[in-house]
């Protein structure tokens, strides 16, 4: 089930077999396992990642947890057997005045195909209704990316729209997809 508690800063979100926890300094190694594979960046905005890039993330990311009030919460996916970081995950508070919201996630493809994005997604949106207080919460995807639509998909996201050419990556410029949640508590 879905458990937070808050720790000082750090925010944690329990599932079956994850941990969401605050990205930390020794992180980094761990992300930039995925963060430099150009297969798994190949549907993102950024990477693959230098070194230096990897760890300027993760230090942007402490950096914003500290933040009061906190919108932005980008997040260690933790397998709980074993305490191995396979990934990173966020939810950000994108209109407080609206109660919106949005999230992401980015895995090491060494655990794709094994449920870990629907777990997360979904214990992302049950943290923004049930924690953010969010009434909307929507996330993007490549149109190419089937496995990740599948996954909002799966996560009780519906598609709203196709945007077309939204996105500038690597010089070309990209459509994506628009899925999004709503709260009716």
């Amino acid at each position: 089930m879905f458990v937070m508690k808050g720790v000082t800063s750090v925010e944690i979100i329990q599932t079956g077999r994850l941990t969401l926890r605050d990205l930390e300094e020794t992180d980094w190694e761990a992300v930039h396992s995925y963060a430099s594979d150009p297969e798994v960046v190949r549907y993102m905005n950024w990477g693959p990642n230098t070194e230096d890039e990897t760890k300027k993330y993760v230090q942007r990311s402490i950096v914003s947890g500290r933040e009061q009030p906190r919108k932005d919460y980008e997040l260690a996916i933790v397998l709980k057997k074993d305490e191995k970081l396979i990934g990173s995950c966020g939810i950000h508070v994108s209109d407080p005045d609206n109660q919106e919201g949005w999230i992401g996630y980015c895995f090491n493809s060494k655990f794709w195909r094994q449920g870990y994005a629907t777990e997360t997604a979904r214990a992302l949106l049950r943290f923004g209704f049930s924690q953010l207080n969010l009434h909307r919460v929507f996330a993007l995807c490549d149109p190419e990316n089937a496995a990740s639509a599948h996954v909002l998909e799966k996560a009780g996201m519906q598609q709203e729209g196709h945007l077309r050419e939204r996105k500038l990556r690597r010089g070309k410029w990209h459509d994506e997809l628009l899925y999004a949640a709503i709260d009716h508590k």
